[in-house]
């Protein structure tokens, strides 16, 4: 006897005009020169290794966490992707509830300690749209991507607030965005429109979209905002997937750069891999994208801070790298 299944369709779902939100648009920041740069050295390698990607048509990806999107630094990704120096976007589940939220309705974002005391917590109407654009996606091509198809259905649609999506940019750019989604991780996933087969095959050809990336990763670069579990393990296959693909040729993915910024404090030598009994062993990024598929050959760099802080600084070091290449 097989153990029974929750029957969603008892579910109250209420409008997100009932909810309060903890984030509005007003958070998005405005492009300009941060007052201060902190981790130059780190930044500006990296910026350096990422206008020689360009130039050389090595892949630059950024992986990232759904707070990056909170912390409001989407009009600095938005111009590098623009401008060439972003050809893939990642980012799990989460990412593309706020991305959504925040085109649709300029807010995002709610109180988990106050709505899951009533059970209400991501049982909003409009956020289960999504599930509807995933379906619809999946019926009419079961090859497409769930951030491709989300992109797409907020480029096309009447979202007030497309100009701070990163979907949609990126799909204006035709730069892929990969949507890594863990089954019951995301709010949308509670609403009885979600629909397994669909999220699971749309999801998984975002994963087959990215490691098609990672195959042009020598040379290039691979950056992770945020992500303590999704961007290390995605990576890590993906790039296992690509080598073995590559030395079937006799080519090497062995000379790329790593960084990852996120809040956690690691030692100055964090490009050795720690002790077991440490705690910061099992932070993943640290481990998998500073010292293991960088051990033969890559170079890694870490910056601690927030994201609001951290990003806007690589796109001023990218700037910089920038005008310094133009006036050699």
């Amino acid at each position: 006897m097989t153990a029974p299944i929750f029957d969603r369709s008892i579910l109250k779902i209420k409008p997100l005009s009932q909810r309060t939100h903890d984030l509005s648009r007003d958070v998005v920041l405005d492009l300009k020169q941060p007052a201060s740069l902190e981790h130059q050295d780190e930044l500006k390698s990296v910026a350096e290794s990422i206008i020689d990607a360009k130039e050389k048509g090595n892949s630059a990806l950024m992986m990232m966490g759904g707070h990056v999107i909170r912390s409001g630094v989407q009009k600095y990704i938005i111009d590098l992707m623009t401008r060439g120096y972003i050809d893939c976007l990642a980012m799990n589940g989460s990412g593309i509830i706020h991305d959504f939220e925040l085109a649709l309705i300029g807010a995002t974002t709610e109180s988990v300690a106050r709505y899951i005391q009533t059970g209400e917590f991501g049982l909003w109407r409009e956020t289960g749209y999504l599930n509807d654009i995933i379906n619809k996606a999946y019926r009419e091509n079961s090859s497409v991507g769930m951030g491709e198809a989300v992109g797409q259905a907020i480029l096309d649609g009447d979202y007030p607030h497309k100009d701070i999506s990163l979907l949609s940019a990126a799909r204006k750019l035709n730069i892929p965005v990969t949507v890594h989604v863990g089954v019951g991780y995301d709010i949308i996933h509670e609403h009885p429109n979600c629909d397994g087969a669909a999220m699971g095959a749309l999801s998984f050809n975002d994963f087959l979209k990215f490691a098609e990336v990672v195959r042009n990763l020598e040379g290039g670069v691979i950056m992770n905002f945020g992500s303590a579990v999704m961007a290390p393990e995605v990576f890590l296959k993906a790039l296992s997937m690509a080598r073995n693909v590559a030395h079937q040729s006799d080519r090497e993915i062995r000379h790329f750069t790593t960084l990852v910024g996120d809040l956690y404090d690691l030692p100055r030598d964090y490009r050795s891999e720690t002790l077991k009994d440490h705690p910061g062993y099992y932070f993943r990024p640290w481990k998998t994208m500073l010292v293991r598929t960088v051990a033969d050959g890559g170079r890694s760099y870490y910056v601690s801070g927030r994201h609001e802080k951290t990003i806007p600084a690589l796109w001023a070091s990218v700037n910089a790298a920038e005008n310094a290449t133009s006036q050699q």
